[in-house]
């Protein structure tokens, strides 16, 4: 399973839009936009899972740098989000 990030995304994307490109290289298990909690808006970015490492390499190849709607998109490897305490007890 390979969780992509996908950023610089079009506001009015939708998930269903972000599956579809994604779809295109191959299986896609989920596909999510990041929204604002207060307004329901899009963040512009979101993330794919993909299960097949080759397909999802051959996506992020495909896909990155790709100009949607005006924007120039960046998709690659998802990192896992840093642990948030880490450097609170410095002060």
């Amino acid at each position: 399973m390979v969780n992509i990030y996908a950023g610089n995304l079009a506001f009015n994307m939708t998930e269903a839009d972000l599956r579809n490109m994604f779809e295109a290289h191959g299986k896609v298990d989920r596909a999510s936009l990041v929204k604002d909690s207060m307004s329901g808006d899009s963040k512009g970015f979101g993330f794919v899972e993909m299960p097949n490492d080759k397909e999802a390499k051959a996506a992020i190849a495909a896909l990155n740098d790709m100009d949607t709607q005006g924007r120039k998109m960046t998709v690659n490897e998802a990192k896992p989000k840093a642990d948030r305490s880490e450097g609170r007890d410095r002060y």
